[in-house]
């Protein structure tokens, strides 16, 4: 894996160091900021006076860069590990992309089932080294946002300013991070499950080209399927709505595609936790349980029905 992505790093720096440093960059250094001004504010409202250091100005000022700078060191590496998991998606986003082309080429059987079986490999890899910890961020983000919710809407809670600033900054990152891994792992889910659909029309034009050609005994004009729908510059290789040229088809029988489709159909990849297919529909599950666990707590709190 650290050498894909080298080969993702070497093929692709300025987009890759790009994009990273710019999600990192939007999300970490408004929160840093927003933290800063909120503790030198409660610093210096007299948030406490404890002279560790027989001086209380002296004392605060200590206490503020030791909170800031664990605050941030927590925060980067944080945001570093969920920045590599994106990045790691993105390299088997290129290599679904490459992959596509073995469907305008005169590929054989295997050597599709053999690239197919490579990308399987490695999305299983990404998922093994990183369940964990997504499933444990999931749940601890999910803890600690109802503790906060608790915390905040509970009639005996004592809400001020100084303690609601800190979970407010606190729930942005966390909730930030969480978004950056769901998002990666359901956008290649969704990237690799769209193989599924190029291979089916890749088999279709294959077929429909095999009949024109068997029915071509009367002088006809010859439109192939990559003629009828003209290719969509803006649409992805994986997600667009043309038809696949037909030319890559003279040595591949119907029986081989066939086979191959019912390959495709039954081992779909993707990431996983726990053998729990991370998609769309898994996001859909999450975001009605947890909304589901909110307004029961906000009825148990706050009398919302």
């Amino acid at each position: 894996m650290t050498g894909s992505l080298l080969y993702l790093t070497a093929s692709r720096p300025d987009i890759v160091f790009s994009s990273s440093l710019k999600i990192l960059f939007i999300y970490v250094l408004p929160c840093f900021a927003a933290e800063c001004a909120y503790k030198i504010w409660w610093y210096s409202s007299g948030g406490t006076q404890i002279p560790f250091l027989g001086n209380v100005i002296a004392s605060d000022i200590v206490a503020c860069i030791l909170e800031l700078t664990s605050w941030l060191y927590r925060t980067v590496v944080f945001f570093l590990v969920c920045i590599l998991f994106r990045l790691i998606c993105y390299l088997q986003v290129l290599r679904l992309q490459d992959f596509t082309q073995v469907f305008h080429v005169d590929s054989d059987v295997e050597s599709v089932l053999r690239e197919h079986l490579r990308i399987r490999r490695h999305l299983r890899i990404i998922s093994h080294r990183y369940h964990a910890f997504i499933l444990w961020a999931l749940m601890f983000i999910t803890a600690s946002q109802f503790m906060s919710l608790l915390m905040t809407t509970r009639s005996t809670t004592d809400l001020h300013i100084y303690k609601s600033g800190e979970l407010v900054l606190c729930s942005v990152s966390l909730l930030a991070g969480l978004m950056i891994l769901l998002r990666s792992a359901t956008k290649i889910t969704h990237k690799a499950q769209s193989v599924t659909c190029l291979a089916a029309k890749w088999h279709v034009c294959a077929t429909i080209d095999s009949f024109d050609s068997i029915e071509g005994e009367t002088p006809i004009t010859r439109v192939t399927c990559g003629q009828r729908f003209p290719a969509c510059s803006e649409e992805d290789e994986l997600d667009n709505t043309k038809f696949v040229p037909a030319y890559a088809y003279s040595t591949i029988s119907f029986q081989k595609r066939q086979a191959l489709m019912k390959y495709f159909e039954n081992n779909r990849a993707g990431v996983t936790i726990y053998g729990f297919m991370l998609d769309r529909s898994s996001i859909h599950t999450i975001f009605g349980l947890e909304l589901s666990l909110v307004l029961w707590l906000l009825g148990k709190t706050i009398g919302i029905s």
